[in-house]
């Protein structure tokens, strides 16, 4: 290691390479230098930004898949909105649990370890990793699809090229570390939460005079459903399409 905490740079690595490799992910680190605390921890705002980042990937796709396995029983949409910020209190409760229980951090790992032992832990862990792979791989595929959406098809071939690239760039970031993935994508962040806040506030107060008739024609659309398919055939109606989408 050289006197500043750096670790050396891989034997047998061409001075363009060395310099490339650099550029792209940054110097080298060790977890010994004190100083490496202060360069990657996060402040506050960063740090809810890249806590909540993979909760709003999955809002991109997660609900239209629910909504769709609803079919022509889309009365139970309401039902699934709350069923699906019940979800998200659910899932916050917790993580403000975790924090306060863990203030020096705590992933899935670790707080599965210390709780319930070293085997919860190492069953949790991996299911952290195979959930972040599939995560990546289905948020890529629903952004690019919904991008591609607006193009014309004479565009589809360049899809999965561009998906590739993406996950590459993500992947890039994340080799520089945390702080410096999040402030790449904080700008996305912020433009996901005040577009979406305009668009549902927006959306609900221009039909704000219509909120009588339209819980009139849901009451009306449930009698019939339970009629055609009873109280138990819309249960696991709604329980397959929360797991469809509502879910994530």
């Amino acid at each position: 290691m050289s006197e500043n905490g750096e670790l050396p740079l891989g034997r047998g690595q061409t001075p363009l390479v060395k310099r490339l490799w650099r550029v792209l992910v940054g110097r080298p680190r060790t977890i010994d230098d004190p100083n490496v605390f202060h360069t990657i921890s996060l402040i506050a705002f960063l740090a809810w930004v890249g806590l909540g980042a993979d909760g709003l990937s999955s809002s991109a796709y997660g609900p239209e898949e629910a909504f769709k396995a609803l079919g022509e029983h889309r009365f139970l949409a309401v039902a699934m909105a709350l069923a699906t910020a019940f979800t998200v209190f659910v899932i916050a409760l917790s993580y403000s649990r975790i924090i306060e229980r863990f203030p020096f951090g705590g992933g899935g790992y670790v707080v599965a370890g210390k709780l319930l032992g070293a085997p919860a832990g190492v069953v949790s862990g991996s299911a952290l990793i195979i959930d972040y792979v599939l995560t990546i791989t289905i948020s890529v595929a629903a952004g690019a699809e919904a991008v591609f959406s607006f193009l014309p098809p004479t565009a589809a071939g360049l899809k999965l090229p561009l998906e590739f690239a993406a996950i590459g760039v993500l992947v890039v970031l994340n080799l520089r570390g945390v702080k410096e993935s999040v402030k790449a994508l904080t700008p996305i962040f912020l433009v996901f939460l005040v577009t979406h806040f305009l668009l549902i506030v927006g959306s609900l107060a221009s039909r704000a005079g219509e909120l009588p008739e339209v819980a009139r024609q849901l009451h009306s659309e449930y009698q019939s459903g339970m009629q055609t398919l009873g109280a138990a055939g819309l249960f696991l109606l709604f329980m397959r399409a929360y797991s469809m989408g509502a879910g994530t």
